[in-house]
């Protein structure tokens, strides 16, 4: 087990990496805690649950929405919840988004952490304090910014992971190395998503070298006045198509990194886009699709990163350095209609 600590505004975040689930216990004791987690989870982890009160979920962003929150807080009154309650959020990034949300708002705010279960979750969801709910298709539009006291990283949990579910996750990976490090980018380069399934430790210190990556760019800029938005690369065009068509979030932000290469190569000068696209495929994800361009923009015109009249885009100078542009709402409306599908 290896802890590390981040400072943020209002609390100190500690992580457990390679820890068991056991641990839980001393950082949240079985009578004041309520995990909240989904039936997939809950069923392939039932042992882990006994003796823990638990509220168990739907599973998928579909339920990611106020009704669910509204049925976490009635369960939560019912069982006599109060201010010294804690929520543990076991799941992926959709239960650990409710979980933040309701802990964030049940009595003005109780105590939280999340033990993630999902590559996605340990990397990136589960990490920086936001949370939230979906309104229609319009993503993490109701949330806060608010941090959980612990994370808890028993990769045990991954072991029921299905596929799809890793290559959603190396999304977030990949992301991380095109904004912030080189170093990472060249490393996945060289392997495939096998190699990381296979060896544990290789996985185990690539979860903590993202973890930490955006924990150190959230520490900086924890209400995302600055660089914490060169983490929503791929995210503004992605998260226009995400549920418009019922994609993962890894094969969203993934068509919408791609898209985002194109915006870096026609605005600054951006070269290597093949090379990031060549990876993304690597690991299993899409990288072109057939869209509709119009609609998409609708959508993204809702976007929380736009300003009024122009929105602030993720763009890539070069591998491992991310900026942040601010594109003209209808220079950026040409530009989304003339992306190669």
């Amino acid at each position: 087990m290896q802890k590390k600590s981040c400072q943020f505004s209002s609390k100190k975040v500690d992580y457990y990496f390679d820890a068991d689930f056991t641990m839980l216990e001393k950082l949240a004791g079985k009578e004041h805690t309520v995990i909240i987690t989904d039936e997939n989870i809950f069923q392939a982890q039932a042992k882990k649950f006994k003796g823990w009160n638990c509220i168990v979920l739907k599973p998928g962003e579909a339920f990611k929405v106020q009704a669910t929150v509204d049925s976490v807080i009635e369960q939560l009154i019912e069982s006599g919840a109060d201010r010294k309650t804690t929520l543990v959020g076991v799941g992926g990034g959709v239960v650990t988004d409710i979980t933040g949300y309701v802990a964030a708002i049940y009595m003005r705010g109780i105590r939280c952490g999340f033990v993630p279960s999902t590559i996605l979750a340990m990397v990136d969801a589960s990490i920086g304090g936001k949370n939230g709910v979906d309104v229609g298709i319009y993503k993490n539009l109701v949330g806060t910014i608010r941090q959980p006291d612990f994370l808890l990283y028993d990769y045990s949990l991954l072991k029921t992971l299905p596929d799809a579910e890793w290559i959603n996750g190396f999304a977030e990976i990949i992301k991380h190395s095109c904004i912030r490090d080189l170093a990472m980018f060249k490393e996945l380069e060289s392997k495939k998503l096998n190699f990381y399934k296979k060896d544990k430790s290789a996985l185990g210190k690539l979860i903590l070298r993202n973890a930490m990556l955006k924990s150190k760019v959230v520490e900086k800029d924890e209400f995302e006045q600055g660089d914490r938005r060169l983490l929503n690369f791929g995210h503004t065009l992605g998260h226009a198509i995400e549920n418009m068509y019922e994609l993962s979030h890894g094969q969203a932000i993934s068509i919408g990194m791609t898209a985002a290469c194109h915006l870096s190569a026609a605005l600054a000068g951006f070269k290597e886009t093949e090379r990031v696209v060549k990876v993304l495929s690597q690991y299993g994800l899409p990288t072109y699709a057939e869209y509709d361009h119009n609609a998409a923009f609708e959508v993204l015109k809702k976007d929380k990163k736009k300003e009024r009249t122009s929105m602030n885009y993720v763009l890539l100078e070069k591998i491992g350095k991310g900026i942040v542009q601010q594109i003209p709402m209808n220079q950026l409306q040409t530009l989304i209609q003339e992306l190669p599908a």
